[in-house]
């Protein structure tokens, strides 16, 4: 299995949110989690592909998948920095 397959540590479903709120909700989904824990996140802002990539630079997260699914949902999967 692969870390894109792979099941996260938790899923954050922030469908119907608008910029900056999925990323928002993201860091403070990512605060529980051990390091190196993976976070899905589910978002249909189009804005969040630019947002997220921002977000991984700046915290040090791992941007491991940030890809469409059918609907028009985006699926990002983040890996927490050690």
């Amino acid at each position: 299995m692969t870390e894109a397959t792979a099941a996260p540590d938790a899923t954050l479903d922030a469908t119907g949110l608008l910029c900056p709120l999925p990323v928002l909700k993201a860091r403070r989904a990512l605060k529980p989690l051990a390091p190196g824990a993976v976070l899905e996140v589910l978002a249909t802002d189009p804005g969040a592909v630019k947002d997220f990539a921002h977000f991984c630079t700046t915290t040090g997260c791992e941007l491991l998948e940030s890809s469409e699914q059918p609907g028009g949902v985006l699926r990002f999967r983040l890996r927490k920095p050690a």
